[in-house]
């Protein structure tokens, strides 16, 4: 018996799965997801993880740069960190706000400042959401459920398991989802 086997039984659970109660909602495959924050890693582990879950990911290290982006790109959900080169989060939701491309788009405020108030930031600002750095995948996935649980964000027509796979979906609809290791984005 492996030591994450011992630690698993000392927990109460018997099976790897037993940590998801219930069934998580995803959003539909293909969702254009930009994920703005200069910190190349927090991007990286971010855009892997929708990726992971069949998500289009592009990626901007400034405001100014996303707003650009939106433009010829129009995102269906936005991470954007508060702390940015240049152009600050705040501003750049308020412009983001101004645009027709994401005026309606859920904006996910994401923050490493240890003194952040997420109720400062979605009601003064008008963000639909707010993350603290570090956080971990559960709470991304969380945070997207919730948009397609409030019809914010289109979900994928049945619930998904603990493996990712769909109720209504094969093994030849789980092919479409990126490895671990593959690179670059869904088309």
């Amino acid at each position: 018996m492996g030591q994450l086997d011992r630690f698993r039984r000392l927990l109460g659970m018997t099976q790897p799965d037993d940590r998801r109660s219930k069934k998580r909602v995803h959003a539909r495959r293909g969702t254009r997801v930009l994920v703005v924050d200069d910190s190349r890693t927090i991007s990286a582990a971010l855009s892997h993880m929708l990726r992971q879950n069949g998500y289009e990911t592009f990626t901007a290290e400034d405001a100014e740069s996303a707003l650009e982006l939106v433009v010829e790109t129009p995102p269906e959900l936005i991470f954007l960190d508060i702390v940015l080169p240049g152009m600050s989060g705040f501003t750049a939701l308020r412009k983001f706000r101004r645009l027709p491309q994401t005026k309606d788009v859920p904006i996910i405020m994401i923050s490493g400042n240890p003194q952040a108030v997420e109720q400062f930031y979605l009601k003064k600002i008008g963000a639909d959401d707010f993350m603290k750095k570090p956080f971990g995948r559960a709470e991304v996935f969380a945070r997207i459920e919730k948009f397609v649980g409030s019809g914010m964000l289109k979900g994928r027509g049945s619930v998904v398991d603990a493996s990712g796979q769909s109720e209504d979906e094969g093994p030849e609809a789980e092919a479409e989802v990126p490895s671990p290791g593959e690179q670059g984005e869904e088309k």
